[in-house]
């Protein structure tokens, strides 16, 4: 159904996206890069408009769903948000605090990775205050089961779920809210449907990732797997398990790669302008 009209199709697609759980208090006192550009306006007006104090950046997940978490643009936030007050002069003003519930906050990116993220905050004269249930926000303030932080701007990624329209769907739902899939992306129950990217939850290890890149390969697999279905054959198209970024610093960047059978973590300077050229290709084929 949209807009009150009933749409017949022969086969569905579901890449409607995820939503974040906004379930704690205080939650309007913080800012969340990914909800859209003018989130992102809002972050850099507040940034523009301060000349010293606490910054609290971090990101929680879901308890239910553990691969339901996004803390990779955080990371990206922090180190972009301390290149850019040092190059500016304006480093020593300010506090900077890394926040999460989790104890190796980004563990799904690998154990080498945290090391060397946590190893990096430190080099920064980043302070993290790990391992602690968040309890409230307030609007100069996070508070935790381990204690508080003083912040005059929270930057903070919460955990996602499903989209609230899935919930009332009848679809066959995971206990965190997303929309089951099979390892053909098909949901199960359901002739001919499938769901690709963050709004379903997907058969993998603990560390699949809900990024771009595991919905694009998703999304080529269940569409093979579909037309495959409308001309009579039987879907065998499944998505490798495979999470690829870099972790942008504005003065270098760090990718990290993870299969099932390997990984890779690298660190370089040149990575920020290749994440930079890599952007402007991956949105310009989606304008066209």
């Amino acid at each position: 159904h949209e807009d009150g009209q009933t749409l017949d199709n022969d086969g569905l697609i579901i890449a409607s996206g995820a939503r974040y759980i906004k379930k704690l208090p205080g939650i309007e006192h913080a800012l969340t890069i990914c909800e859209g550009i003018e989130a992102a306006e809002a972050i850099h007006a507040r940034l523009q408009g301060m000349s010293g104090g606490g910054i609290a950046c971090g990101f929680a997940g879901n308890p239910s769903e553990p691969t339901a978490v996004r803390g990779g643009p955080m990371f990206e936030l922090l180190f972009g948000i301390e290149t850019w007050l040092r190059r500016s002069g304006q480093r020593g003003n300010f506090r900077l605090v890394f926040f999460a519930p989790a104890a190796k906050p980004g563990e799904r990116l690998g154990a080498r990775a945290v090391e060397g993220l946590l190893r990096e905050m430190q080099r920064r004269g980043i302070e993290t205050h790990l391992g602690h249930k968040l309890v409230k926000f307030e609007e100069r303030a996070v508070h935790t089961e381990g204690g508080s932080i003083a912040a005059d701007l929270i930057l903070f990624m919460p955990g996602l779920t499903g989209p609230a329209w899935a919930q009332d769907s009848g679809l066959p739902l995971s206990a965190g809210g997303f929309v089951r899939a099979d390892a053909q992306l098909r949901v199960p129950g359901f002739a001919q449907t499938y769901v690709v990217g963050d709004a379903g939850s997907h058969a993998g290890p603990d560390w699949m990732p809900k990024q771009a890149h595991m919905a694009d390969l998703q999304g080529t697999a269940a569409a093979a797997n579909l037309l495959d279905e409308l001309a009579g054959k039987a879907p065998e198209q499944t998505a490798p398990a495979e999470l690829i970024c870099i972790v942008d610093s504005l003065d270098g960047g760090t990718l990290v790669y993870r299969t099932e059978k390997r990984s890779l973590l690298l660190r370089a300077r040149l990575l920020h302008p290749a994440k930079r050229w890599f952007e402007r290709r991956y949105i310009g084929a989606l304008r066209g």
